[in-house]
């Protein structure tokens, strides 16, 4: 099944997923508020794809006539802004991936309901070289359809239908990045007061390497820690955006946001220490 796709949002993720669309033969329209961004996913592979992927102007152009909308912008903000002017031109479903907490996704549900726009809670698990690769993995609530199924094919290794109701996938997807955000800030310790007690930091990686506490996530992430050196996979602002709808998300369950809460701390301090834009890795500057 070939598609009409339209991307709002094309940051890291945004321009992966396009990209990884592009590559399945499907028709690419991609819109972003900076448009330099999105003209350089377009440009990217312009000569290998057949200009598969076209540059709108507006959210409503980018939208008319698409099978699939996939919105993939920073926050809940910025997904009601571009959707108030986009949802009276969709035609197809509307597949919000953005992170955006639990009453975020449910908003963002109802606001697609009033309008009749059939609606897919579909947060993504993975960082930039997923996206890219097309291997991503993504959680989804709602009900399947072909044209939403073959978009989860084209941008995902892995998809998990979580459940039928409005934000299922965020349930899901909150829980997993508690893990990814915990995991990285907890390397971040260590590391931290290795330096401090004055021995080299690789050798907790060589302590845990291959055993049932490493991770590969860990180390990535430690080694880009005791490099000092932060390549963006995942922007240091979106774990500060996240920990905090975690945070909210225990707290609204019922469960102690303690420790979540310390997480959070971590990010926001290396956030304002000048490390907003760089990988999630910088959590060690807040330390």
């Amino acid at each position: 099944m070939t598609l009409t796709v339209a991307v709002l949002g094309t940051g890291i993720m945004g321009a992966g997923m396009a990209r990884s669309l592009a590559r399945e033969g499907h028709s690419v329209r991609v819109w972003n508020r900076d448009r330099a961004k999105a003209e350089a996913v377009s440009a990217e592979l312009a000569g290998a794809m057949f200009d598969a992927i076209g540059v709108a102007d507006s959210p409503a152009a980018a939208v008319a006539g698409a099978d699939v909308v996939v919105t993939m912008l920073f926050d809940l903000a910025a997904t009601e802004s571009v959707m108030a002017e986009a949802l009276p031109a969709v035609t197809g479903t509307w597949v919000q991936s953005a992170t955006v907490g639990l009453p975020g996704a449910l908003a963002l549900a109802e606001a697609a309901a009033q309008a009749g726009v059939p609606h897919v809670d579909a947060p993504v698990l993975g960082t930039r070289a997923p996206a890219e690769q097309g291997k991503l993995t993504v959680l989804a609530g709602g009900s399947p359809s072909d044209p939403v199924t073959t978009v989860f094919d084209a941008i995902g290794a892995k998809t998990i239908w979580v459940g039928p109701t409005p934000g299922d996938g965020h349930r899901l997807k909150l829980t997993a990045n508690a893990w990814v955000v915990s995991l990285t800030a907890a390397t971040a310790q260590s590391v931290e007061l290795a330096t401090g007690l004055g021995i080299d930091p690789a050798l907790f990686l060589d302590v845990i390497a291959g055993g049932p506490l490493d991770s590969g996530y860990a180390q990535a992430k430690g080694a880009a820690m005791i490099a000092g050196e932060y390549p963006t996979s995942f922007a240091l602002d979106g774990a500060v955006k996240d920990s905090a709808l975690i945070a909210e998300a225990l707290a609204g369950a019922g469960k102690d946001d303690r420790l979540m809460a310390a997480v959070n701390h971590l990010y926001a301090t290396a956030a304002g220490r000048g490390h907003a834009g760089d990988d999630m890795a910088a959590v060690n500057r807040g330390f």
